[in-house]
């Protein structure tokens, strides 16, 4: 396995992803199944620097 996100090696074969053919799909299975509202990490169990890091995104106009 490559470090590159785009790329993944299978069987020592290279396979490009395509992000927008990938995003279409996980789409239409998301419809398939209604459209199911995912629960969200309540975020109860954090580090300290899971929660600096996410104050900083904020402090710097971020929205986790």
């Amino acid at each position: 396995m490559t470090s590159d996100s785009k790329t993944s090696r299978i069987e020592g074969e290279e396979q490009v992803i395509d992000m927008a053919e990938l995003g279409a799909r996980l789409a239409d299975r998301r419809a398939a199944l209604g459209n199911p509202d995912l629960p969200r990490n309540s975020g109860k169990r954090r580090t300290a620097s899971k929660k600096a890091l996410l104050a900083a995104i904020e402090a710097a106009g971020g929205k986790w």
